[in-house]
């Protein structure tokens, strides 16, 4: 990768409209406004909640796809320059949708062209543009070695510039920590139209973008990472329990092993109501992955977790890009080369939120969980336990805060198909009511949550004069004592607050943001969308 360059006030070149309209066409793979044919297809393309996919959603005034480094550094400038709203989109897994959708007018940033990966065995690194997705590094790195992999999610369609720059983490979490912790490097544009790397943008900023959320500081390109060492053997596995099955024990039990066992052992556990037999329960399904073999995974749970009732015929072995493709619901045999595809097999309505657990909940409280589960309907929960290696990394280390003291982290989770707005009440209402019921098990002063489970209902900012008040709302809930620090670092790299979104980090002092628009306004924004046209003409002549 080579640094992009940027021409001075004094080098720009305005063309014609004339020349502007001979070389329109070479733009339209790079500009989509809503006349475009394309555009709808653009939109969502990478939309990954319904939720957000209705006529009714609000939509931008330009989709813009860079294809080079350089193509960032002009928007960001165009986008500032008329201070329209810039959302900065990668993967489109953003739970809550506010890398694609906003109440105010804005343009989208959509960064999915920019997606090369440059693996360097040597070294055991490799460069990943924002744009790729896990699956597509996975895969990249599969082709490399049998032996190098990388901790990070679950789902192949997540694109990387959101999952690293909000922590990110996978089921080797417990033996290698969070994908930020691998991060060495990284690029960023930032609000001047800088193209910066690591030693440019200085240790501050590449604190705040591993893990405070790129978006609210600039436009992160590409992270470079560090790849980790896996056995050729994986052992992967799935145990299910219900309520008759005795699954209240195992659950309690699951609490005081899981985040202290063997480090390479991660044991997920998902909990759902369910209907047996006509009557409704809880199915608890404990999801499994050990850097090892079956011999060795057995005498481990054996001596550890002896509830779990684990059996040899539970094993199955593979290669770790197998257990990739395992944990991504691909049949057993599937070729890697399915990672490749960026289109996910199908996109529900759905909602997210989290907490962090700090003492094992009583067998009493889980069984009156399971009673509110069953109530309140189809909402479910994720554990994923801690320990480990993210019990020796301190809490400052990058923004992510929630390390050493937490057991596990919840997710909450409810997905459905039916259409409508009374739907998404009805099932929204349903995940509010349980995050209310479990008030008493999870951290408290603050009530911790994890950003890349994005959930805009324990606060927003509206990006005006309370902007900081508002944003130690949610920011104290994702960041703890690091917040703070957030803020600072944002304050000195953007100011005027141009990167900004309903959960972004606020400058302190405010000093700008966004205008109230009128109707007059707006025309302002459309008829201003020819400067962003003008710019890419540049970069092209």
């Amino acid at each position: 990768m080579v640094h992009a360059t940027r021409p001075t006030t004094e080098e720009v070149y305005f063309p014609s409209w004339r020349e502007m309209h001979i070389v329109r066409s070479e733009i339209s793979s790079i500009l989509y406004d809503p006349t475009n044919s394309s555009f709808q297809t653009v939109l969502q393309s990478y939309v990954r909640n319904r939720r957000f996919n209705r006529s009714t959603t609000p939509k931008p005034l330009l989709i813009v796809t860079p294809k080079t480094e350089t193509h960032v550094s002009y928007a960001v400038l165009c986008a500032q320059a008329i201070n329209i709203q810039l959302k900065i989109r990668s993967g489109g897994h953003d739970y809550d949708g506010i890398s694609y959708v906003s109440d105010q007018p804005f343009i989208i940033l959509d960064m999915f062209n920019l997606r090369s990966i440059s693996i360097d065995l040597p070294t055991q690194t490799a460069w990943v543009q924002a744009g790729a997705q896990l699956g597509e590094l996975y895969y990249q790195i599969s082709t490399k070695s049998k032996t190098l992999g990388f901790p990070a999610g679950v789902c192949p369609t997540v694109g990387v510039g959101g999952h690293l720059s909000g922590g990110g983490y996978g089921n080797m979490l417990r033996k290698y920590g969070l994908s930020v912790d691998h991060v060495t490097d990284a690029r960023i544009v930032d609000v001047k139209g800088r193209i910066l790397d690591r030693k440019a943008m200085g240790e501050d900023l590449f604190w705040a973008i591993r893990g405070g959320g790129g978006a609210s500081f600039g436009v992160v390109l590409a992270y470079k990472i560090g790849l980790v060492p896996v056995p050729e053997t994986v052992t992967v596995f799935r145990v299910e329990r219900t309520l008759a099955q005795n699954a209240t024990e195992v659950v309690y039990r699951w609490q005081y092993v899981a985040d202290k066992i063997d480090n390479g052992l991660f044991i997920r556990l998902l909990l759902q109501p369910v209907t047996v037999n006509k009557t409704r329960t809880i199915r608890a399904s404990f999801i499994g992955e050990f850097l090892g073999d079956c011999v060795k995974l057995m005498e481990v749970v054996g001596n550890g977790f002896p509830e779990l009732g684990f059996k040899k015929e539970d094993c199955m072995e593979m290669s770790w890009i197998g257990s990739v493709l395992y944990w991504a619901n691909f049949d057993n045999g599937t070729k890697p080369e399915v990672l490749l595809s960026r289109t996910p097999d199908s996109v529900s309505f759905g909602k997210r939120k989290s907490d962090y657990v700090q003492n094992p909940i009583s067998k009493d409280g889980l069984e009156w969980i399971w009673k509110k589960m069953i109530e309140v309907g189809k909402t479910g929960f994720v554990f994923n336990p801690y320990g480990g290696r993210m019990s020796e990394i301190p809490a400052g280390e990058t923004p992510f805060p929630h390390r050493a003291g937490n057991i596990f982290k919840m997710q909450y989770s409810v997905n459905w198909n039916e259409e409508g707005v009374d739907a998404d009440k009805g099932y929204i209402n349903q995940i509010r009511r349980l995050y209310s019921y479990m008030t008493p098990f999870v951290s408290k002063s603050p009530r911790g949550a994890y950003l890349n489970y994005r959930d805009l209902d324990i606060g927003t900012s509206a990006n005006g004069k309370n902007s900081y008040e508002e944003g130690k709302v949610y920011g104290e809930k994702y960041f703890m004592g690091n917040y703070a620090r957030l803020v600072k670092v944002k304050t000195m790299v953007d100011p005027g607050n141009f990167f900004r979104n309903e959960q972004s980090i606020p400058p302190f002092p405010f000093r700008g943001g966004t205008k109230e628009s009128s109707d007059t306004e707006m025309l302002i924004y459309r008829s201003s969308i020819s400067l962003l046209v003008t710019a890419l003409i540049i970069m092209l002549h």
